[in-house]
Formats: structure tokens, C-alpha cells, sequence
């Protein structure tokens, strides 16, 4: 079942601004296209563990609704397919930036681990 469109009306601007990274996925495949600039389906799910397949494909698609990611397919055989950021997308990522340094602090302060993974701009 598909997930209704999210089109307001909003609160304020953090409530539209949710809205379209609601989800636990959404906010990681926006850091991992950030820092690998194109991946193919394959490669977004070995590098969000724990992602399901179905999950994926679900976020994906509402986040190119949304204009934040762009899907390639290349007319070949076997089909490959490649996701990347829009410049919406990038753009919501560079604001998603003071979020992340503010989770790294949370994480400083209260002692959480973190997954060994690649620095990005969200920390």
C-alpha cells in the first residue's frame, strides 16, 4: 500500500520539512548518496545494514517524488540503475547538516557508540 502524498497543509516549516524525511531510512540514504555521489541499488542497501529490500525501494520512490533523488536506468542488459542526489536534495542535506553535529554531540555526551562508517558532512 502505497503511502499517502504529503502535501500540507503544514504547522510550520519543520513539520513540512519532516514530512519528507520521515521514515528511519530516508535521512541515511541521503548521507550515503552525499557521500558516494551515485550508487546502484545493490550498493545503498550493503551500505545502510539492516535495510530491507522492500524498505529501500519504498523510500526510494518517495524521495523521487519528492525531487530529492534522481533514478537512471541505463538501457542495457542486464538494466543498470543508478540514484543520485538533486540539487534538492543536496540542498536538504546541507540543512540536515546541524542536525547531525547535534546528534554527534548527543552521542559524545551520553557515551553511544557509533557503526564504523565513512565521515561525511553529517559527522
Amino acid at each position: 500500500m502505497a503511502k499517502a502524498p504529503r502535501r500540507g497543509p503544514y504547522i510550520c516549516g519543520i513539520d513540512a520539512a519532516l514530512d519528507v524525511v520521515s521514515g528511519k531510512w530516508k535521512g541515511l540514504i541521503l548521507w550515503e548518496l552525499n557521500a558516494h555521489r551515485v550508487r546502484r541499488f545493490a550498493q545503498l542497501r550493503r551500505g545502510l545494514p539492516g535495510v530491507s529490500e522492500k524498505m529501500l525501494t519504498q523510500h526510494l520512490r518517495e524521495m523521487q517524488e519528492d525531487g530529492l533523488v534522481h533514478r537512471e536506468v541505463y538501457a542495457e542488459v542486464p538494466p543498470r540503475v543508478e540514484y543520485s542526489l538533486t540539487e534538492h536534495g543536496r540542498t536538504l542535506n546541507q540543512a540536515l547538516g546541524p542536525l547531525g553535529a547535534w546528534g554527534v554531540e548527543r552521542m559524545r555526551r551520553e557515551g553511544f557508540a557509533a557503526v564504523d562508517v565513512a565521515e561525511t558532512s553529517y559527522g
